[in-house]
């Protein structure tokens, strides 16, 4: 009997952002899949991929890719490995249910943490402006900007710097995306 294929999303912190670590999503699927990776797709330019492994070990895909990622391009680039179950269970704990998701599904971001403390709400509180929403459940960030991520003054630069922590970003809409995708998949 042969071993069935997990189906994993990947994302990937800080590229094709503001001309930094520029990588072709055409690229990026020929890496995954010269690491045995199959049925590669990607979503957009900023490193969301959803693929087929037999490798049952999130942080040694996450290792894998890192490597082969600093290998190709000589830049290291954090990788978050979620199942859809996972980013599914992070869509549905959405705090914000007063808020019109489909038409602020933009402004609403999702961020993935690499840990996190009690405190840490009450660390990235004074960065909120009045009419912004933040809450952290599990290692799932949860931001309201109703001006949007790029006039917020907590940045993704401020929850990394001050929670000490590998973090990435995706609004509402790419989290939708990926969970479609990923369902096209199983």
């Amino acid at each position: 009997m042969t071993k069935k294929k997990q189906v994993y999303i990947s994302l990937l912190r800080g590229i094709n952002v503001a001309g930094q670590k520029s990588i072709k999503m055409a690229d990026l699927r020929a890496i995954y899949q010269s690491l045995s990776l199959n049925h590669v797709k990607s979503y957009i330019q900023s490193g969301n991929l959803v693929f087929h492994s037999d490798i049952n070990n999130k942080p040694l895909l996450s290792e894998k890719i890192t490597q082969a990622i600093l290998t190709h391009y000589s830049f290291d680039v954090p990788v978050f490995i979620l199942t859809p179950a996972e980013l599914t269970s992070a869509h549905k704990k959405l705090p914000f249910q007063h808020i019109d998701l489909e038409q602020e599904a933009s402004k609403i971001l999702i961020c993935f943490l690499s840990g996190v403390a009690s405190n840490s709400s009450a660390i990235l509180t004074p960065y909120l402006k009045d009419n912004e929403q933040l809450e952290i459940i599990d290692n799932v960030l949860y931001l309201y900007c109703q001006d949007g991520f790029g006039r917020s003054k907590l940045t993704h630069s401020n929850i990394e710097k001050k929670l000490n922590v590998n973090a990435t970003v995706r609004n509402l809409k790419t989290i939708n995306k990926l969970i479609e995708l990923a369902d096209s998949m199983t």
